[in-house]
Formats: C-alpha cells, sequence, structure tokens
C-alpha cells in the first residue's frame, strides 16, 4: 500500500512516522516550545533525521478545552514553517480544518491535509480537493473544547467506521483519488478510555476500508487513565500502542518521540517478518 502525498509518495509496506510539530502556545504536551521560527524548523529537521517521514505542523490545538485561533493567526503561526520545511525537501502535513489554512499551506507545498474534522467544516472539502496532497480524514465527536464532556456510543466500531466510509465518499464525489487518502479513528477525540481500546483492538476491522490507517496515541491522557502518569511520563505507553499497532497494520504512527518510535517498529516489522502473530 502507498499514499500519494503531491510531489512525495509514502510508501507503506512498512509503518511510517509522522513527527507532531505544534507552533502553538496551548497545546497539551508541547505548547509553547516550538512558536518561534527558527526553534520549529530546528526541530523538524531533528524528527527527519531521527527517522520521521514526514512532518505534521499544527497552528491550532485540539485538545480538551482548547480555544479557537482565527485564520490569520493560524496561517501566520504555520506557513512560515512548513515553507522552511519543504524548501528542505521534507514531505509535510498541515494539521487544520479551516478551508483558507489548507489553501495557502497547499500554495507552500504541503503534501498533506491532517483534519480532524475529516473536511466537514465550509470549504475544506473544495480546498483539499483542488490540489494533489493526500488528505487524512479523523473521527471525532463533538468539538475540541467540548468533546470529552460525555462522548457516547452504541457501538463505537461501527459508527467511527461508517463515519470514515461516508466521509471517504464524499472525497471520493468531488474528485479525490482514493490513493491520496488515509484515515484516523481518533484516538481521544471525545471518546473515553473504553471507546479506544475498543477502537486500537478493532485496527484490522479499520483497515478493510482498504484505505492507509493513521493513528496518533503520543502522550495522549487514556495513558494517564491506564498508568496514571503525566504527560512527560508516558514515552513508555506511548512505544507500546505504537509497537501493538504496527504488529495490527497501522501505516502511519503520528508522535512526539520520533526515534524511540521508529526502534520500535522496526522491532515489529521484524517481528512480523519472523511469523509473529498476536
Amino acid at each position: 500500500m502507498f499514499l500519494r502525498c503531491g510531489t512525495h509518495t509514502l510508501d507503506l509496506s512498512t509503518p511510517r512516522v509522522m513527527g507532531i510539530l505544534n507552533v502553538t502556545p496551548d497545546s497539551f504536551s508541547d505548547g509553547g516550545c516550538f512558536v518561534d521560527l527558527a526553534r520549529a524548523v530546528e526541530h523538524g529537521l531533528a524528527m527527519v533525521a531521527a527517522g520521521a517521514d514526514i512532518i505534521d505542523v499544527g497552528g491550532e490545538s485540539t485538545r480538551p478545552g482548547a480555544q479557537a485561533v482565527s485564520e490569520a493567526d493560524e496561517i501566520d503561526r504555520v506557513i512560515p514553517v512548513i515553507a522552511a520545511l519543504v524548501a528542505a525537501g521534507i514531505p509535510v502535513s498541515v494539521d487544520t480544518s479551516k478551508a483558507a489554512v489548507i489553501s495557502a499551506a497547499l500554495s507552500a507545498g504541503a503534501s498533506m491535509i491532517n483534519d480532524v474534522r475529516a473536511l466537514q467544516e465550509p470549504g475544506a472539502l473544495l480546498a483539499a480537493a483542488s490540489g494533489t496532497a493526500a488528505i487524512c480524514l479523523m473521527h471525532m465527536q463533538g468539538a475540541p473544547r467540548t468533546m470529552q464532556h460525555d462522548p457516547q456510543y452504541t457501538d463505537v466500531v461501527r459508527e467511527v467506521r461508517d463515519f470514515l466510509s461516508s466521509r471517504v465518499e464524499a472525497c471520493v464525489e468531488a474528485g479525490v483519488a482514493r490513493e491520496r487518502i488515509a484515515i484516523d479513528p481518533g484516538i481521544g477525540f471525545g471518546k473515553r478510555l473504553e471507546h479506544n481500546l475498543a477502537l486500537l483492538a478493532a485496527l484490522p476491522e479499520l483497515q478493510q476500508l482498504e484505505l492507509p490507517v493513521l493513528i496518533g496515541v503520543s502522550r495522549k491522557s487514556m495513558l494517564s487513565k491506564l498508568l496514571g502518569r503525566g504527560v512527560e511520563q508516558r514515552l513508555a505507553g506511548s512505544v507500546a500502542i505504537a509497537t501493538a499497532a504496527s504488529l495490527a497494520g497501522v501505516g502511519i504512527l503520528r508522535v512526539h518521540d520520533v526515534a524511540e518510535t521508529v526502534d520500535a517498529i522496526r522491532v515489529a516489522v521484524a517481528l512480523k517478518a519472523a511469523g509473529f502473530h498476536s
């Protein structure tokens, strides 16, 4: 399997790593660390050197309770970083839901649109379809500010799968080739711990949509519930899920800790090649 990302192609015969680069003051793990352009670009380059295949640049936090950011402010945050990394030959994803930010990112050379709202905002689908960048469609129940207040599902796996399938079809109808589309079950986005665990256990079922699956669990609060650890103490838990996801056939892992995840993937790939079955 592969994913067409503009002028780049991600070969997903083995899992690939997406490095997280938040140029925000309020992201849950690294908010404020990379608001300076030089530091942001340096960190992006360091993640590539550590083994990241694509860098995901975000200018608006989507953590629970996060405040909205204007289109203009988001563009000011992400476009200089995207342009600098693209100039260095690096595939870059933009983490946004806004049509104007999508269009600006595509003009700056972004290779992927990573949207937690699955291109449901006004104009977002048209903007994404107009380019050749890959599109990652994520499931989220509710909105970032309130999504964790009281998430409810009858059958979380079926509901997430059906939602993603419907958004894929909307993209195809808009002229987006399936080889440009990836899906993300949205771990932690309007979901309780039991929902997250059910979705992770159902990763093979989500792959029945015959599209690359991306997951982002790095340092998330589900690990606090499982392990009782703070954000900076969740590396082992994050890597454990990355390893399990790799064995389950996930195509892309979105992470903060690139080097450690790359090592975990190499071990998982070797185990699979040797005939390991979970």
